[in-house]
């Protein structure tokens, strides 16, 4: 599948739910959200059924996501039946690593091997501080353990001025012993509404601390749909990455679209959801009419960020929790 900018589209990210153990503050309020209700959730039977269909229409990539995808109930019951469809040749979670470590075992068996982690300091106090929960020993294990098992590892941090910029260094020197990406991800404005304004650590900031550090830094060719740009220090066994989240420098290779917990189809980040598939297919539709949907809304798939901001029905969205959007 192409959009109308010649871009293919062959990886879908769905959020298996919007609940989430963890409180991070750029990500929702201490509070928590207003949870979608379960019957408002995609089934696992409708989820298998939607990737199927993408899955003819050329899609090979599928990224579960959440809140915290191993929240919900038998998560490994769809990880099965998506190991089963045999046009998903890459299958990912992005975790926060506090609910894994049991189900690797498991994981391994189906082959299941790339799990993006999320943490954003190496410092057990700020860890507390960013994610109100005192969880940093038992993400650390997770991550060890996945390491020592073999999975291919992406570390995420949220990079925010003022508040862990300190941790770039840190958590760039993984790499050095262990082969992962470690990725540093501009803060977005999708924070649950701690602060209206964001004062941007920039993407072109974070370079230029990891420049100062690393004179020998080298950067690699990319490669179909990444966002992160990568980065290479002699001698390390992983990679750095720089994901210029809200400056929006990658839009040209885009080659996503995201499907929310509640079945909102979003596109782009930036816009504020483009139609309810959930409801089009509880509505009586058949495969056939759910291809063609798909193929209708990848057409329209906004050139960039910006331009499909410019396009949300309520600019107030941009509030809302990246928790409830699926990352």
């Amino acid at each position: 599948m192409t959009d109308s900018f010649d871009r293919t589209i062959d990886y879908v990210r769905i959020a298996v739910t919007d609940r989430c153990n963890l409180r991070c503050f750029y990500c929702m309020p201490a509070e928590g959200i207003l949870y979608e209700p379960k019957a408002h959730l995609l089934s696992y039977e409708e989820i298998t059924r939607l990737l199927s269909v993408l899955g003819v229409l050329g899609f090979q990539k599928v990224r579960f996501t959440g809140g915290e995808p191993f929240l919900r109930k038998d998560f490994m019951q769809l990880l099965e039946n998506t190991a089963g469809l045999e046009d998903y040749k890459s299958i990912h979670i992005t975790s926060n690593g506090t609910l894994l470590q049991r189900h690797i075992p498991k994981l391994k068996e189906l082959g299941i091997s790339k799990i993006n982690l999320s943490i954003d300091s190496l410092d057990k106090e700020r860890f507390h501080k960013i994610t109100r929960r005192d969880d940093f020993e038992k993400v650390m294990q997770t991550f060890h353990i996945l390491i020592d098992n073999g999975f291919k590892i992406k570390l995420n941090a949220v990079i925010m001025k003022g508040i862990n910029k300190q941790d770039i260094i840190p958590l760039a020197e993984l790499a050095k012993d262990y082969p992962v990406d470690v990725r540093f991800i501009e803060e977005m404005p999708f924070n649950g509404g701690y602060k209206e304004n964001v004062e941007l650590y920039s993407a072109r900031d974070i370079y230029s601390d990891l420049k100062a550090y690393y004179p020998n830094l080298i950067k690699l060719q990319s490669k179909h749909g990444d966002t992160a740009s990568l980065l290479s220090v002699p001698g390390y066994k992983g990679n750095i990455g720089v994901i210029a989240a809200f400056s929006r420098t990658f839009c040209n290779t885009c080659n996503r679209l995201r499907i929310s917990a509640n079945g909102e189809i979003k596109s782009c980040l930036y816009d504020d959801g483009v139609f309810n598939i959930r409801d089009y297919m509880r509505s009586g539709v058949t495969d056939l009419e759910l291809a063609d949907k798909f193929r209708e809304i990848i057409r329209l798939k906004p050139k960039d960020g910006f331009e499909a901001e410019k396009m949300r029905k309520d600019q107030k969205e941009a509030m809302k929790s990246m928790s409830s959007i699926g990352g």
